[in-house]
Order: structure tokens, then C-alpha cells, then sequence
């Protein structure tokens, strides 16, 4: 018979920075991490370095600082009660049917072992279906328990906190915090190629656009017509991730995406999208197109066909990329900017400087705005 328990333990024992570390996004998130960690990532991506070579050491410390944060959870737990190992999973169950905020949702679905998405595919919403598996999980805790005490022996021991805090841990103890770890790894894992695509996809091209000459505006209400540019513009057709204009009746509208040789139906897909002429302002402009992605393979026909649409591919792959963009921008529009002729002993010491007073916050707080959240 399931023990009779409190609800909302687990919402109230649960880290305030786990909640942060989970909910924050947009402007929150560059506060979180720095914007000096943000713009060397803009810098070393602007370098021809891989963003996920970056976003990688990102995601690590995020895991390991949700990971802490889940043994304070099961140290509070122990805290409260002394049973809570024992009837974690009751805890679980109860509160899961309460339909908490998804923050919390995800947490308690991890100290049942579930990913969302693995929630979604065993449980389908159906509390049934959530009572059989809550069984069946602490029937496996109890088998494995049971195994490791034969093949390891009995384990014993404390872990303790600074604060004076401690608690008494074993195998059970374990196997419930392993899970849960085991779970919240795989998805922040699973989540983080999203969000870190989606937040520096506007980073890095606000940022390439400013570090070019390029004045930030909203597209709406803006009076200059030179050197300006704004993020997400939307055309009757299609949405582009930013348009600039050189000056009167010459624009330039980009599409950006990392996007490997592994995925060249992509970037041919984004070729086909801009027009060559298009009315900004009750105004028809002339409009370049460049499509700035991660790297295309060896062999491919993507920059011809490029060239025979009117459109220009940027390789981020390629060692200062931005330097061709601004030679590409001269030659199609002639927009000149020193960068295009810049020697590779110059550019980074340029790039530094000129990054250094890029608002980088801007590009994400425009769009939080817009949508009435952050991303």
C-alpha cells in the first residue's frame, strides 16, 4: 500500500538555482553565463572555431551544477523526512498528478528515471499508466539493491555539507540519485543543440553586423535608411534572420543556421527563399542574399547553385569568415569596411575591440519582447 505523503515536498525542497538553471533563457540566460563568456564564444566562432566546441564546456558546467543541485534535493529530502528515500516514488506520483509548472514537472520526472520525452512515450498522460510503471521502478530498485549488496556489499556511509547538513547514504540512496542524474543529463543534453542554436544564431549575426559597421534598429519605426539593421524581419513570403540596409533602395537580407555537411537539403532549401527585389519601408530595394551556415562538404554544388540564384554562401568553418562577408558585401553592394582587407595578424586584435561595445544583450531582448517571454 503507497504511504500516505504531503504534496508539493519535493516543489518546496527543490534548490531555487535548479529552477534557475532550468527556466532561465534570452537576457537571463547571457546574465547567467557573462556576457565576457558570451562574447569569446562570439569571438572564436568569428575565428572559424566550432560553436559546439564552445557550447559544450556551456552544457558541462550547466549539467554538473544541475547534478549538485539534485544531491542538496535528496539531502533536503532526507532533512525533512527521514523516510523520503523510501516513499520518494509515492512523492513523486502525487505531485506529478497535480499537473505542476514544467520546471518542476521535469525534476520530479527525473527522480523517476523519465526524460520528458520518455514520460510522454511510457506514461501518455494517463495516471494509470503512471501508477504501473511507479511499481514496476521500485520493483527494479529493489532487485538492483538487492544485486549490489551481493556482487559490492552493503554500503554505508555519510555525506555532509558544509552547512552541517548530513545524511545518511546506501545502495537505495544511490540508485534514486544516479537516476535522477542519469535522466536530467539526458535532457538538458537533448534540449541545450536547441536553445544554443536558436540564442547564438542572433548572437553572432547581431554581433557580425555590428562588428561590420551596421547600426542595431527595430524594424519598425527606424528613420535612417544607411548602415542599419534589424534582427527577424519579416517579408510577405518568408521570415529572413536579419536585413541590412547599405543605403537608399540597396538591402541585404541574411539567413544563418549551423548547419554541417550533413545536411546540405538545408542550406540548398534556404537558397531558394529570397527575392531579389522586395519593398522595405513602401519602397522597392534592390536585395542581396548571403546564407551563412557552419560548413558545406567537399564537392558540393550548393556555392554554384548558389551563385546561379543570386545568393551567397559563407562557411563559418572558414578562418575569418567575417573577412569574406565584408569582401563579398563590397563586391555585390560596395559596402566597404576595412575588415575586408584586414591581414590575419590585424583582425582578431579588431575583433576584440569592436566586440567589446557590440549590445549583445539587445539581440535576444528585442525578441523576448516580441514574443512576450524570454527564449
Amino acid at each position: 500500500m503507497a504511504r500516505k505523503v504531503e504534496r508539493g515536498t519535493i516543489s518546496q525542497l527543490m534548490p531555487t538555482i535548479l529552477k534557475n538553471l532550468l527556466e532561465v533563457r534570452g537576457v537571463g540566460f547571457i546574465r547567467q553565463i557573462g556576457t565576457d563568456v558570451l562574447r569569446q564564444v562570439i569571438f572564436d566562432v568569428m575565428c572559424g572555431r566550432n560553436l559546439r566546441d564552445a557550447t559544450e564546456m556551456l552544457t558541462r558546467k550547466r549539467i554538473a551544477l544541475v547534478n549538485a543541485a539534485l544531491v542538496v534535493l535528496f539531502m533536503q529530502g532526507l532533512k525533512y523526512r527521514s523516510d523520503f528515500i523510501s516513499c520518494l516514488a509515492d512523492i513523486v506520483s502525487d505531485e506529478l498528478r497535480l499537473k505542476p509548472h514544467k520546471t518542476e514537472r521535469w525534476v520530479l520526472q527525473w527522480l523517476l528515471g523519465l526524460t520528458d520525452k520518455a514520460a510522454q512515450n511510457v506514461l501518455r498522460d494517463n495516471f494509470a499508466a503512471l501508477e504501473t510503471y511507479k511499481e514496476q521502478y521500485m520493483k527494479v530498485c529493489q532487485e538492483i539493491v538487492a544485486e549490489c549488496e551481493r556482487n559490492f556489499g552493503t554500503l554505508r556511509g555519510t555525506l555532509g555539507i558544509s552547512s552541517g547538513e548530513w545524511v545518511h547514504i546506501n545502495w537505495e540512496f544511490l540508485y534514486h540519485l544516479l537516476n535522477a542524474i542519469g535522466a536530467g543529463t539526458l535532457a538538458i543534453r537533448g534540449s541545450e543543440k536547441s536553445v544554443y542554436g536558436k540564442l547564438f544564431e542572433r548572437l553572432i549575426l547581431g554581433s557580425t553586423l555590428s562588428v561590420l559597421g551596421f547600426k542595431f534598429v527595430s524594424p519598425k519605426g527606424f528613420q535612417e535608411q544607411e548602415r542599419v539593421f534589424w534582427l527577424s524581419s519579416r517579408s510577405e513570403r518568408r521570415e529572413s534572420d536579419a536585413t541590412a540596409l547599405i543605403r537608399l533602395g540597396v538591402a541585404v537580407r541574411f539567413d544563418i543556421g549551423f548547419i554541417g555537411r550533413g545536411n546540405p537539403e538545408i542550406t540548398l532549401d534556404k537558397l531558394t527563399r529570397f527575392e531579389r527585389e522586395a519593398e522595405i519601408g513602401r519602397q522597392k530595394w534592390f536585395v542581396a542574399s548571403f546564407i551563412i551556415v557552419d560548413r558545406i562538404g567537399r564537392g558540393s554544388r550548393i556555392p554554384q547553385i548558389a551563385e546561379q540564384v543570386g545568393a551567397t554562401v559563407i562557411q563559418m568553418s572558414m578562418s575569418y569568415w567575417i573577412r569574406l562577408l565584408a569582401q563579398e558585401l563590397e563586391r555585390q553592394t560596395g559596402y566597404k569596411n576595412e575588415l575586408a582587407h584586414m591581414s590575419d595578424e590585424d583582425i582578431e586584435d579588431c575583433l576584440r575591440l569592436r566586440l567589446a561595445e557590440v549590445p549583445i544583450e539587445q539581440f535576444v531582448a528585442t525578441r523576448s519582447r516580441k514574443r512576450g517571454e524570454e527564449i
